[in-house]
């Protein structure tokens, strides 16, 4: 009985944790690039030299950005070049899908007129830790042949994180993946930005990106607290299986 009633503690807990990160606001506006302009097409608002006709809410773009709507990448393309990745539908059975939620995602050039996506985060607290996460992946510009690597540089404030650098093979895509990092913040807004990296120069590595979310971590003495009710019910649950079975 001590060990169902101890398994019965450590769920509610966990499940209570859980529903913790659950129910937590999202700090990020747009952070599945759906809200857009002009659809599928090149997303640069901070440079002239690069500016395209695609504005997502929230965001702002530096670099050789785009936008893709589901089913785009490898078909239709995105601007006016109609920038297309490699994919099942423009010759390479690599497995190229939509993101994991299924809409809109950026792609990201990490060694061509590189510039970073940005957002102001508005509401933290100085002090406070933050979840940073996200689904990124890594493929290549239809058109170009040769193995690239891709990855992201995450930087909230002064403080910066790098994900893992993936090996992505010729003609490749390297799956959707979930990242996520903790911050700690230093005031009431501080500048999120995603800068692509990668290699090798001339053979194009996109960056993609999808899903952003920030929310606040709980306080390490707020999970017991809000876990007290759980808690109490599994003893509940515990006294009454006991008196079933006398």
């Amino acid at each position: 009985m001590k060990k169902l009633f101890a398994t019965l503690a450590v769920s509610a807990v966990a499940l209570t944790a859980t529903s913790a990160f659950a129910t937590a606001t999202n700090l990020v506006v747009n952070g599945g690039f759906e809200t857009v302009t002009n659809g599928a097409g090149k997303f640069n608002t901070l440079n002239n030299n690069l500016a395209g006709t695609t504005v997502a809410t929230g965001w702002t773009s530096a670099g050789y950005a785009f936008i893709f709507t589901p089913g785009s990448a490898d078909t239709t393309g995105a601007g006016a070049s109609h920038l297309k990745l490699w994919g099942p539908n423009d010759g390479s059975n690599n497995g190229l899908t939509t993101s994991p939620t299924g809409g809109n995602f950026l792609a990201s050039d990490g060694v061509y007129q590189i510039g970073a996506i940005q957002q102001i985060i508005n509401g933290l607290v100085a002090g406070q830790n933050y979840q940073l996460s996200f689904d990124w992946a890594g493929a290549q510009q239809y058109g170009f042949t040769g193995p690239t690597t891709e990855g992201w540089q995450v930087s909230l404030g002064s403080q910066t994180f790098n994900t893992p650098t993936i090996s992505n093979v010729n003609h490749g895509f390297t799956g959707w993946r979930n990242q996520s990092f903790t911050f700690t913040a230093t005031g009431a807004s501080e500048l999120l930005s995603f800068l692509a990296t990668g290699s090798p120069n001339g053979l194009p590595p996109f960056s993609l990106l999808d899903s952003v979310s920030l929310v606040a971590v709980p306080e390490p003495g707020s999970v017991p607290m809000m876990a007290i009710g759980a808690l109490a019910l599994a003893a509940v649950v515990a006294r009454r299986r006991r008196q079933s079975q006398r």
